[in-house]
């Protein structure tokens, strides 16, 4: 746990760098370190697959949980009592030393506001880990079971060997139409209402 603790204050370090696994994506910014340090943690420990639990479990009670959440969103607690009581939460519900950690660093420092973004990092290298390429589709209505079908059959077309896709789906109606598609680091606007903003540009640099 300690050793963990070093590696994501010390990314300035190149010595601590070298000591990370490397993940099977690199991903950058501050999410993307601590979640790289928590997969070398969780690689050396054997631990993945039950620290990717905790997250969940976590994001879970941070959305059902709505005193828990505004206790994690108030900027007016010390960081060092939100440690204390995530350290404390983390021994009731029985997190991995390496879960509880990744908590009470992101406290100590600050960030516990970023603890979503961290976890979605997470997934994303936990996800290349397992060989998944993690897809989103947004549209302005549900997609039903045959076309969602025949959209994932398509989407597999991108895929390297050894490859397997795991598709998300959500609805955002302001798209009016169309569908928003990404899949691994390709992304592709095909809704309606980034047509409309496209044609509404056109005429107004025309006018």
């Amino acid at each position: 746990m300690i050793a963990s603790k070093v590696i994501v204050r010390s990314f300035s370090s190149s010595s601590i760098i070298q000591q990370l696994v490397k993940p099977p994506v690199q991903l950058f910014g501050l999410e993307g370190r601590y979640a790289t340090a928590l997969f070398s943690a969780g690689s050396k420990q054997k631990t993945l697959d039950t620290i990717e639990q905790d997250l969940d479990k976590l994001q879970g009670l941070l959305k059902t949980d709505a005193k828990l959440a505004e206790f994690v969103n108030d900027p007016t607690i010390k960081r060092k009592n939100k440690a204390e009581a995530l350290k404390a939460i983390g021994s009731k519900i029985t997190l991995n030393p390496a879960t509880s950690n990744l908590l009470m660093l992101l406290a100590e420092n600050g960030r516990l506001n970023k603890f979503n973004q961290v976890f979605n990092s997470f997934k994303i290298i936990m996800a290349a880990n397992r060989g998944e390429v993690v897809c989103e589709v947004i549209t302005a209505k549900a997609l039903d079971a045959d076309t969602k079908g025949k959209l994932e059959s398509a989407l597999k077309s991108f895929l390297k060997k050894g490859e397997t896709i795991k598709l998300t789906s959500k609805v955002d109606p302001s798209i009016i139409g169309g569908m928003i598609v990404s899949i691994g680091d390709k992304y592709v606007d095909m809704s309606v209402a980034s047509k409309i903003k496209k044609y509404s540009d056109i005429i107004q640099a025309a006018v």
